[in-house]
């Protein structure tokens, strides 16, 4: 299995907003899990998959993500 990651500026890409919103959201601890090693920062498409699901909302359906059953 191969690993795949994003660097900040092809996620800003991806979502169509400002590398500083992904700046933010790290200072604000928002957005997905991201990886940083020697000052780089990349997130894993992995995560970012599941925060796109766990963002995911559908007009006239229940909210999944929060139930509890």
């Amino acid at each position: 299995m191969e690993l795949q990651h994003l660097n900040q500026k092809q996620l800003a890409y991806r979502w169509q907003i400002s590398q500083a919103s992904l700046e933010r959201w790290r200072c604000d601890r928002k957005g997905p899990a991201y990886i940083k090693l020697n000052g780089r920062v990349v997130y894993r498409l992995a995560d970012i998959e599941d925060y796109e699901n766990q963002s995911l909302h559908v007009c006239g359906q229940p909210e999944l993500a929060n139930s509890s059953n």
